[in-house]
Order: C-alpha cells, then structure tokens, then sequence
C-alpha cells in the first residue's frame, strides 16, 4: 500500500509537472512565456502571447492535471477508514500542485502559480469548496479588473470554506498549503497592486 501511494504521489507529480502553457505557446506561437508579458507558463501568461484560444487551452490542461491524479488517487485508495481516502487524495493534489510550482522538465524552475491545478484538484475533492472560491475569483476579478486579485480571493476562500465545511484534517492540510503557496507565489503581484501597476485584464 506505501509503495502505491509513493508511486501516485510520483506520477502526480510528473502530470502535474508538465508546463502545457510553455509547450502550446512554443508550437502555435514559436513564443517563449518565460521571456514576454508576466514571465509566467500558466493560462494569464498564454493568453497574452496567443489570445483567448491559447489561454483557454492552458487553462483546460492545468484543471486536468490537477483533477487525473487527484481522480485516480480516490479510486485507488484502499477504502476509506480513517480517513485513508482523504489522505490519498490529499497527497496527490500535493504532489500534483508541486509539479506545477517547481517543473522537474524546467530544472524545478519558472512554474506557474498553481491557481488552475488547484481548482483541478478540489473539483474532485470538494466541489462545493471550488464552487464558493470560484464565486469569490469572478465577484474579486469583476470588481478589480485584475486576475491576480481573483486568484488570491479565491486562494483565501479555499481554506475557509474546507474548514467551514468540517473537511477532513488532511484536506483542511491540503487547502491550508495550497491556499499559502499559491498567495506566496503572487508576492510580484501584490507588490504591484500596492504600487497601482498592476495591469488590469484585457491589457
């Protein structure tokens, strides 16, 4: 049983390493989103470099490799007593989540900021939790204009919608770190918005 959830976490982690942004911009657009806009390989990024289509495509596959690992982890896991099934998916999603922020394939470096994986990964574990961070990322980007205040309103809503929810300890873990890492990686971001220079959406 160890060596199965090793073997998850590790291919989790490979799936979720996988810079789909980085690759669809290199063969429709023969750009490199490390070097324009954000600097950034998730969806945001890809969608300045190739419009709408592009960024809707990366987004697409950073949802997926969040939700496969996290869906084959539940159906896996061996039953659920004690939690075992929680603590299975929640160290997919961990390990999936990873992949995104630190790439093996990018020598662990110029990830994205996990907001599209993350979603991936709850649409399995909690789709109520997503749905009240989805709220919150649309209400925070239609008021700011700004992807990046939607981003850590959803972020924030995450974990207190899993607590509020009286989710399993493993979970309420797994959202916390989340939820931490994905604010953590939007420091540039908020520097900006407190400096006026954050570019709104559409610019």
């Amino acid at each position: 049983m160890t060596i199965t959830l090793i073997n998850l976490c590790i291919f989790a982690y490979l799936i979720g390493a996988i810079p789909f942004g980085l690759v669809f911009a290199k063969i429709f657009t023969s750009q490199d989103l490390r070097k324009i806009g954000s600097g950034n390989i998730g969806a945001t990024n890809a969608r300045r470099a190739g419009g709408w289509r592009l960024g809707l495509a990366t987004l697409a596959c950073d949802v997926l490799k969040g939700a496969i690992p996290v869906l084959i982890a539940s159906a896996v896991s061996p039953g659920n007593e004690n939690g075992l099934k929680e603590i299975w998916m929640a160290l997919s999603a961990i390990s999936a989540f990873c992949g995104h922020l630190f790439p093996v394939y990018l020598k662990f470096k110029t990830g994205g900021k996990g907001v599209a994986t993350a979603a991936g990964c709850f649409t399995i574990i909690s789709p109520i939790s997503l749905a009240i961070s989805l709220i919150a990322f649309i209400i925070a980007v239609g008021i700011s204009k700004r992807v990046s205040v939607g981003s850590l309103a959803a972020a924030g809503m995450l974990s207190i919608s899993v607590i509020c929810l009286n989710q399993h300890l493993s979970i309420i873990g797994c959202a916390l770190f989340i939820s931490i890492a994905i604010i953590f990686r939007h420091k540039d971001n908020i520097k900006r918005l407190l400096d006026g220079t954050e570019p709104k959406l559409g610019k």
